[in-house]
């Protein structure tokens, strides 16, 4: 019996090609070239399309983490969540680790996590996005305030993905809020400044018909106090009168620093003359007390102007009527006060 040698790879392949004519030989090896080529540029392609990618992602990564914007998406209705690394170190969670969206909602402080319950709610029903920003503390006890953008994708009209970003914004806010207490406060005695004064005098002005009372306060000794003492003596003075004023006007709509040595109270409708004149005479004895500072005592004292909201009264007009009160009240020997 003879033996049958094993036929060699593509041998059937070779034979068929041994058929035809030597000039579609050629042809077709052409053509297969062709595709190899063509296969060969687009692997190529596909491969720097991939390190592009791979690179995109990378500088996307890097400049997520500089900015502390993180990814996170919840799919809709199971609440399956899924955070990007940024996202995880905001609340300061291992990165990868297991997520659920009821403890996560926890770490918000309660009128957020209300508020973002609420947006939340609105934008699933309306098919919208919106917007938040929001205090949080962290798994390991740091506040931090972070801004939540979110987007609703639907498929046959039926919400199925919540997504969007979180960035941390501590610094801004922290920022915001310092630029604001600049704006609205005296930087030196923590009462409201000029500024938040006048805006208040306004709106008070605008209720008309006796619904208050502006009473100006002006510091009788302090210039002495300067004088003598130095302004570092001055400044304490200027603190404890800060203080105390605080303490006797904590009714008062607001207690202001208005001015070097001068002071603006504003009160409600609540004070009538009795009840206004009481208030005035509280002042001038608050003030009145020596101020201990350092081993040193020095007295200042205050006299106070008054005049009460009439209606029609445009704001000038009635800080005019209680700067003429308090004229009238320095006039009568300081430490006093007068009704315009």
């Amino acid at each position: 019996m003879s033996e049958v040698s094993p036929r060699k790879p593509f041998s059937a392949t070779r034979r068929i090609l041994e058929m035809v004519p030597q000039s579609l030989q050629f042809l077709i090896r052409d053509q297969v070239a062709r595709l190899k080529a063509e296969l060969a540029r687009k692997d190529a392609i596909i491969l720097e399309q991939s390190l592009a990618l791979a690179q995109s992602q990378k500088i996307f990564e890097k400049a997520s983490a500089a900015a502390k914007i993180g990814v996170w998406q919840c799919s809709l209705p199971d609440e399956t969540l899924e955070w990007t690394d940024v996202v995880y170190d905001l609340f300061d969670l291992p990165r990868g680790s297991p997520l659920d969206r009821k403890k996560a909602v926890a770490c918000y402080s309660e009128e957020a996590a209300k508020e973002l319950e609420k947006r939340r709610s609105n934008a699933i029903a309306n098919r919208s996005g919106f917007g938040l920003d929001a205090e949080i503390v962290t798994a390991k006890g740091n506040r931090r305030w972070i801004r939540i953008t979110a987007s609703i994708e639907c498929e046959n009209d039926v919400p199925v993905r919540i997504f969007g970003m979180k960035q941390d914004i501590t610094q801004q806010k922290i920022l915001f809020d310092q630029t604001r207490y600049l704006a609205e406060f005296d930087a030196m005695t923590g009462l409201a400044n000029r500024s938040q004064f006048q805006a208040k005098l306004a709106a008070l002005c605008d209720t008309g018909d006796r619904s208050g009372a502006l009473l100006l306060i002006d510091l009788d000794g302090f210039k002495k106090v300067n004088d003598t003492l130095g302004h570092a003596a001055g400044d304490e003075c200027l603190q404890e009168m800060a203080v105390r004023l605080s303490q006797v006007c904590q009714n008062a709509k607001v207690v202001a620093r208005i001015g070097g040595d001068e002071f603006g109270v504003l009160t409600g409708p609540e004070y009538d003359r009795n009840a206004i004149e009481a208030f005035a005479q509280r002042i001038v004895d608050a003030l009145a007390r020596p101020v201990e500072q350092g081993g040193r005592c020095f007295r200042s004292g205050a006299s106070v102007g008054i005049a009460f909201v009439v209606d029609g009264d445009a704001p000038a007009e009635l800080f005019k009527r209680a700067d003429s009160a308090l004229y009238a009240a320095k006039a009568a020997g300081r430490s006093a006060y007068r009704i315009f």
